[in-house]
């Protein structure tokens, strides 16, 4: 059964600027693991994931109910990539299962989060 979905769509080039006006922000937003991962990407891959991780924690906010805030945060989620490159959700707040979707353009990422029971 469907607790809840979440979407959200980012521009790159705004999470490119914010990450360089904002060093700390990487932090903020990603988990250690995530941070780790993050470390061995460069150019527009670098900040496709980034992007991609900071999306995918609004569409968990969304599908949760809370937004991001005072019961969800960013560290409270961990969405990290299997050998295939599919991303998986390693760590969260939900007690059920959580579907998770990235996808990217030249400008653009595009998260998806379902939220199951069962």
């Amino acid at each position: 059964m469907i607790y809840g979905t979440g979407i959200d769509i980012t521009d790159l080039a705004r999470v490119k600027e914010i990450a360089e006006r904002y060093p700390a922000f990487l932090t903020r937003v990603m988990t250690p693991g995530e941070l780790a991962d993050y470390r061995q990407l460069s150019g527009q891959r670098a900040v496709e994931y980034a992007a991609g991780r900071w999306s995918v924690k609004e569409s968990y906010g969304k599908a949760l109910g809370t937004g991001i805030g005072e019961h969800f945060g960013f560290q409270d989620l961990e969405v990290r990539d299997n050998a295939v490159g599919r991303p998986e959700v390693r760590r969260q707040p939900f007690g059920g299962i959580a579907h998770v979707s990235i996808s990217h353009t030249a400008t653009m990422v595009m998260t998806q989060v379902i939220l199951e029971r069962g």
